[in-house]
């Protein structure tokens, strides 16, 4: 028996004159599969909204505010405005894990170029609130500190933060997809070694992989995707919170507060002269 396991397939390659190629793979279906899911159940549950809602909008008003409530105590209530880029991340990561189990598609979270943009995407929001924050200059002198020396370390270290975030949800689904793929073919040879004796068609019938299968399934394709989701959202969340500290009442960070307080310091010592 061989078992092979491969990264997802390319279905198409789309030629663009003779400047590249666009190659679509199992993972582009499935991610744009996702994607046109999530859109049309967000225009099904929020539509014909209520006053007083029933069942459906209940549902969804509990879950948006579990997600909402989620943010805030993560974040901040000053950071509420990422909960909706947190929801679409948890919900993205979530059903692409999933996805598979239907038997069509492969899990686009399977794949790192995947989880890598997530991570992409987030640490370009922590960098461009650092920036917001402090300044390019001195966000770029930051990475010279305590010393000069220290600064190939500190510029791995910013590094190392999204590829930790991306290989760690891309090995764990990928790791159970191995899993599953090899109890798979276990309980195919099990089945052929036990009812190998039936005549004709019954012999070949793998019975062991009706229902023992679902067992592992539901863990590894539905807690550990779940799980997964919600690992890497509060990752992002804790990212992102901490490079978007709260404001003052003048609606300034603690940064901007301390660099006016130094400012009317040296100016308040140049009046006493």
């Amino acid at each position: 028996m061989n078992l092979s396991i491969n990264g997802p397939k390319i279905l198409w390659k789309i030629p663009v004159g003779n400047l590249f190629t666009i190659t679509i793979t199992e993972t582009v279906v499935a991610s744009c599969v996702v994607t046109w899911l999530l859109i049309l159940a967000c225009y099904l549950l929020g539509r014909n909204l209520k006053k007083r809602p029933d069942g459906r909008q209940v549902i969804v008003e509990k879950l948006v505010t579990m997600l909402y409530n989620m943010v805030e105590d993560t974040m901040g209530s000053h950071n509420m405005h990422y909960a909706p880029y947190i929801g679409a991340l948890f919900l993205s990561s979530l059903f692409g894990s999933v996805i598979s189990t239907l038997g069509v598609f492969r899990s686009s979270t399977a794949d790192l170029s995947t989880t890598a943009t997530w991570a992409i995407m987030t640490i370009v929001i922590v960098w461009a609130s650092n920036i917001r924050e402090v300044g390019l200059l001195s966000w770029l002198k930051g990475f010279t500190e305590p010393i000069f020396i220290m600064t190939p370390m500190n510029i791995v270290s910013e590094f190392a933060t999204p590829v930790s975030m991306a290989f760690r949800h891309f090995g764990n689904v990928v790791g159970g997809s191995v899993l599953m793929t090899l109890i798979y073919s276990a309980l195919a040879l099990a089945s052929s070694v036990v009812f190998g004796w039936l005549p004709g068609l019954l012999g070949e019938i793998p019975f062991l992989q009706f229902g023992v299968p679902a067992v592992f399934s539901a863990y590894f394709d539905f807690f550990s995707g779940a799980i997964q989701a919600l690992v890497f959202c509060m990752l992002s969340m804790v990212y992102i919170g901490m490079a978007n500290p709260p404001r003052d009442e003048l609606g300034r960070t603690s940064y901007q507060a301390q660099k006016a307080a130094k400012k009317a310091a040296k100016l308040a010592a140049k009046a006493s002269k």
